[in-house]
């Protein structure tokens, strides 16, 4: 049976691992027992993925499929998979799902009742159906990325949002300490496949209808769900994020 680490180990590591370089946390987290996957989708998590290649350590990358993903965004995803020569898992959302939504409330319900249920239809539930499957997950997370939910986050921590009875999912975020500026350092250096949109002024990209570019010294958040109150901006995979 695979022992997956307790609270206390889990608390123990992330202290222990603080001020760890990314590559550290990485190696970490591949080296633990069980299923373990690196989340992809911007520019933090091909960072992740470069870093996990030249450790040279078996790693699973998987992605969420919402349907509304820049044309970009996709083109961007098999960039990465033929990049990097590995298998891409594809994660999709429950077609009845989407067509109640749509048929009920058309295709920008959000921008009136805000974005909570579009997200948990086209990200959460098939996120969670992955995770069911995983003991852990890896995310590009920092702690600059957003001014009211991801301040303190530690670079390893029991998963409070897809943890179940008798299962323990354990999230590690080899990022957290690092800047924006880090993660483009490391890009530029290491010559990496980005998503185009960078080059037009979008920062933090999600799907289409619910992304904008960002002006000059704004909040790289600022261009996610721009119509809601800047505190609440997560969409649910990290909603251990948020403050009660």
């Amino acid at each position: 049976m695979t022992t997956i680490p307790t609270i206390d180990l889990v608390d123990a590591l992330a202290a222990e691992y603080a001020d760890k370089s990314p590559s550290e946390i990485l190696k970490l987290a591949l080296s633990q027992p069980g299923e373990i996957a690196i989340s992809f989708s911007g520019a933090e998590d091909v960072v992740l993925i470069d870093m996990a290649a030249n450790l040279g350590l078996p790693f699973r990358v998987f992605s969420l499929d919402t349907g509304r993903l820049h044309g970009e965004t996709y083109q961007f995803i098999e960039t990465v998979r033929k990049h990097y020569n590995i298998p891409i898992e594809i994660c999709f959302p429950e077609t009845e799902a989407i067509q109640q939504l749509v048929n009920e409330k058309g295709l920008f319900s959000f921008y009136a009742d805000g974005h909570q249920e579009c997200c948990g239809i086209r990200k959460v539930q098939p996120l969670r159906k992955k995770l069911a499957t995983l003991d852990g997950w890896i995310t590009g997370q920092r702690k600059d990325q957003s001014p009211g939910t991801r301040n303190e986050i530690p670079v390893v921590q029991a998963d409070p949002g897809f943890s179940g009875p008798g299962k323990q999912l354990i999230k590690y975020n080899p990022l957290a300490n690092w800047s924006s500026s880090d993660v483009w350092n490391y890009i530029r250096l290491m010559e990496i496949p980005y998503n185009p949109l960078h080059e037009k002024g979008f920062i933090s990209i999600g799907c289409e209808p619910c992304t904008r570019a960002v002006l000059p010294n704004q909040h790289e958040r600022e261009g996610r769900w721009w119509w809601e109150d800047a505190t609440h901006k997560e969409c649910g995979l990290h909603a251990g994020n948020l403050k009660k």
